[in-house]
């Protein structure tokens, strides 16, 4: 996969892990729960992962990496999903857009920490201006008081999430992305089917409207983000594909417009652009990515 490749990969990627957001809210005005909604959207997307993968046969890998991809997946996306969204109990939606998107700070931060990727100059601008468009699509969130709980909640999952995209990387090592992928799914789907079951919450409301979204989430939301994602990942690295993923509030935002009727103002349109800014200098810029001169797997 050549470079072009792989960011026309994450931009696609961001694209499908944008269009859950609209899925979530078009199930909470239908009352079902988020947690069942993300239950059922890893839990019909792993079969189709393995048939993606090429078959159960596929699939046999040590099973000290199948183990880890299996706990990375159940306990990785439980955490980043509970703390984000719980931290709406005293956030806004834009006030958590805006933290959470700090993410690919915290990538650049830990890659450049543990001396796996530089920070160079042409990097430094397209963060910034990746930040600066979050900042402009969802206002100042310092405008009103930050509730402690809130901001640390928010923060601390996108660290964590920081941490998710390189460990994630390190963890498929020479897997396909399909494979790996199943494993991580997975994971997630048995700790967040449980979770729903012990809530009471996993077929509240699951009409076929809504298995139809599930589906949708599983296919579009999961199969496709997942596999590109990873495909991207290994070519261009964590702090580039960070940088890239910042399009998904962009392209969330267009969604909602169309499907939601939200509406588009010219701070979103004016945020998307300068993203597009940031996504374009990554392209044009040298990059010298990784600390060390190893080729990224293909």
């Amino acid at each position: 996969m050549t470079e072009r490749q792989a960011t026309g990969s994450i931009l696609l990627s961001a694209c499908a892990f944008g269009s859950l957001s609209t899925a979530v809210i078009l199930a909470d005005r239908a009352g079902v729960a988020l947690i069942a909604l993300m239950a059922w959207r890893y839990a019909l997307a792993a079969p189709l992962l393995v048939v993606a993968a090429g078959g159960l046969r596929a699939l046999r890998i040590p099973w000290r990496e199948a183990g880890a991809l299996l706990l990375l997946g159940g306990t990785g996306q439980m955490v980043i999903t509970t703390m984000s969204f719980s931290s709406l109990r005293w956030l806004t939606s834009a006030q958590l857009g805006f933290l959470f998107y700090t993410y690919p700070a915290w990538v650049a931060l830990l890659m450049a920490i543990a001396g796996v990727e530089r920070l160079t100059r042409g990097r430094l601008v397209a963060l910034g201006l990746a930040l600066a468009g979050i900042t402009l699509m969802v206002g100042r969130p310092w405008a009103s008081a930050i509730p402690a709980p809130g901001l640390w909640l928010a923060l601390g999952s996108a660290a964590i999430y920081a941490g998710y995209i390189p460990l994630l990387h390190r963890m498929r090592g020479s897997h396909p992305a399909a494979v790996a992928s199943t494993y991580v799914i997975t994971g997630a789907a048995i700790s967040l089917s449980t979770w729903s079951a012990m809530q009471g919450t996993l077929f509240t409301n699951m009409t076929l409207p809504m298995w139809g979204l599930a589906l949708a989430c599983a296919v579009i939301g999961t199969v496709v983000a997942f596999i590109t994602f990873l495909r991207g990942l290994a070519v261009l690295g964590a702090v580039r594909t960070a940088i890239l993923s910042t399009v998904e509030p962009f392209w969330n935002a267009m969604l909602a417009a169309v499907v939601l009727g939200q509406r588009l103002t010219p701070a979103t349109i004016a945020g998307g652009t300068v993203i597009m800014g940031a996504i374009i200098l990554l392209q044009r810029s040298s990059h010298p990515a990784l600390a060390t001169d190893a080729p990224a797997p293909e």
